[in-house]
């Protein structure tokens, strides 16, 4: 069959174009619901392109749907059910190919627009609920996009005494605010280390969460830390950059990678039901992370937004 789908032809060059389908013996069909504008699809279009990629690519990963068909090894799933992606499966399309390990279910309760987000979602629970916050903990997230946005809400559900959010973006500053974050740091403005830094006493934070992604908040969150306290690493960096790690051994400093709750067909059918649980029970607000909404037909005006606009958090194409 044929369907439109988003390639990125060069960076900076969004195309919708026709695209013929096959539906292989261990694939899905499956008619999507809304696809999200991720970081590294940003990253990308910008001209960061990771080596293991080479353009022009089908692009496009966060997504949900329904199915339409299914190949003919395919027993987990049948025609109607609702299925979120977990795959590099070129969702801004009408309907796109999935390999049946990288669908999961919905679990009950969440409803399609955030099901359709449950890749991010669940990875920024996952970072949340893995990072080794522990009740009373003073725990900073450096970066307020939509993972952080979700990481701070779940860190302040799980315990966390004080939830230090830190960003550029006054916009995103106040969303932290109204989204329940203790202390709100413009990186911009002030010395983020000194104010955590005399925020605890000269201690230093328990926990911070680096969803930020670039040389100066990696080198700030090292700095901010409590001796023995947690790294946890969120961002996608895909280019060297220069780290003073010399207290990670000197001060003992504990290293934790929690950015993907997918790295494995088994990691991910057995944390994403529960990293979804708090989203799909309302304890986390992701609807409110939400802040642009474009057609199909649309979607090249959605990378241009997602990627130039100061207030954009999650972008998301509805298919």
């Amino acid at each position: 069959m044929k369907t439109r789908a988003t390639q990125l032809r060069s960076p900076g060059q969004i195309v919708l174009a026709e695209r013929d389908l096959a539906v292989g013996p261990d694939e899905v069909l499956v008619k999507g619901h809304l696809s999200g504008v991720c970081g590294s699809d940003k990253a990308m279009y910008r001209g960061d392109i990771p080596e293991k990629i080479s353009l022009p690519l089908w692009i496009g990963h966060e997504s949900g749907g329904t199915v339409v068909e299914v190949g003919s090894k395919v027993r987990e799933f049948k025609a109607g059910d609702r299925v979120m992606a977990f795959n590099w499966c070129n969702t801004f399309a009408d309907y796109y190919v999935v390999p049946v390990s990288g669908l999961q279910p919905v679990p009950e309760g969440l409803d399609m627009d955030l099901a359709s987000l449950g890749e991010p979602i669940a990875c920024a629970m996952y970072s949340a609920l893995t990072c080794g916050a522990q009740l009373g903990d003073v725990v900073v997230v450096y970066g307020m996009g939509f993972a952080g946005g979700i990481i701070a809400q779940a860190v302040k559900r799980m315990g966390a005494h004080r939830v230090v959010a830190i960003d550029v973006g006054e916009h995103k500053l106040d969303l932290a605010r109204r989204l329940g974050s203790d202390v709100r740091i413009n990186a911009r403005a002030v010395d983020p280390v000194q104010v955590v830094l005399d925020l605890t006493a000269g201690r230093g934070a328990d926990v911070v969460i680096e969803a930020a992604g670039s040389e100066a908040s990696m080198n700030q969150a090292t700095a901010m830390l409590k001796h023995n306290g947690i790294l946890a690493l969120y961002s996608w960096i895909t280019q060297p950059i220069r780290l003073n790690i010399s207290r990670w051994h000197d001060d003992g400093l504990q290293i934790r990678t929690t950015g993907l709750v997918h790295h494995t067909e088994q990691e991910r059918v057995i944390w994403t039901p529960w990293a979804l649980r708090p989203v799909a029970q309302g304890l986390v607000d992701v609807h409110s992370l939400i802040t642009h909404e474009f057609p199909l037909e649309k979607v090249a005006e959605a990378f241009e937004v997602a990627d130039t606009d100061p207030a954009a958090i999650k972008v998301v194409v509805r298919n």
